[in-house]
């Protein structure tokens, strides 16, 4: 994986819009009781947090009984995962403790990079079951570049705008739609959607230009891609995407 995102997972937590874990932020139990009968001019005491499970022997039960979700290579998990390992395995895995583990791994960078490939959400039999949701995508995207452009001095914005694009054509929706789907209250990411925005928006345009001028020409594909001097495949993809009913936006649910 370079500094690029790749199409593929490769690495192990919090996007523009803040990701929770699969079921939901986790939080530290906190004693809200403070010590009484404290000296005069004594501070009282500070609130006690409960200990933090231990999540890595939970991370790797959950390697070792689901390889191809949790091994070397992360794929996004269904909503409701959280409930499934329970019933699977209700004496191997407590409650906090898997709670914690998936919030962690959830957050890492590993599993957003997973998420921002645009691959279906998968369940416990490695079975892709529900499209990821658009808005998913993107702020994955965000929170994945936004940790590695801490991490080297080149600037990866123009590499997060063209991905930004590509997200918005697997989308299936117009400009427009996209924009006020996944726009956030970040404004140096609104400021890159924008961008990538009036690029998707002239390819749009170009792309209803070329669908008008297949019809008009009543050519097959492959000659009137010899006309243009364009691989029969681009246009065959750009034709698709021209065509294609954009699909209903989806009520963000993580």
């Amino acid at each position: 994986m370079t500094d690029a995102l790749p199409s593929t997972p490769s690495e192990a937590v919090e996007p523009v819009a803040p990701v929770t874990s699969a079921e939901g932020p986790v939080t530290d139990a906190v004693d809200a009781a403070h010590a009484v009968d404290t000296p005069d001019g004594a501070a009282p005491a500070a609130p006690k947090r409960a200990p933090k499970p231990d999540v890595f022997p939970v991370l790797e039960k959950m390697a070792a009984l689901y390889p191809a979700l949790f091994g070397a290579v992360f794929l996004p998990l269904k909503r409701g995962i959280f409930q499934d390992l329970q019933e699977a395995h209700p004496d191997v895995f407590e409650r906090d403790s898997l709670k914690a583990a998936l919030s962690l791994h959830t957050r890492s960078t590993r599993y957003l990079t997973a998420v921002a490939s645009g691959e279906d959400r998968h369940d416990l039999q490695g079975k892709p079951v529900e499209v990821m949701a658009p808005e998913h995508v993107h702020h994955a995207l965000l929170e994945v570049f936004r940790r590695r452009q801490t991490r080297i001095k080149e600037d990866l914005r123009p590499k997060l705008i063209q991905r930004i694009v590509v997200a918005w054509e697997a989308s299936g929706l117009s400009p427009q739609a996209y924009a006020e789907l996944v726009r956030s209250r970040d404004e140096a990411a609104n400021a890159a959607l924008d961008e990538a925005m009036v690029d998707a928006e002239a390819r749009a345009a170009k792309t209803e230009a070329l669908l008008q001028a297949f019809k008009a020409s009543g050519k097959s594909l492959e000659v009137f891609a010899d006309m243009y001097g364009m691989d029969p495949r681009a246009v065959t993809r750009m034709l698709a995407r021209a065509t294609v009913t954009p699909p209903t936006p989806s009520t963000p649910q993580d």
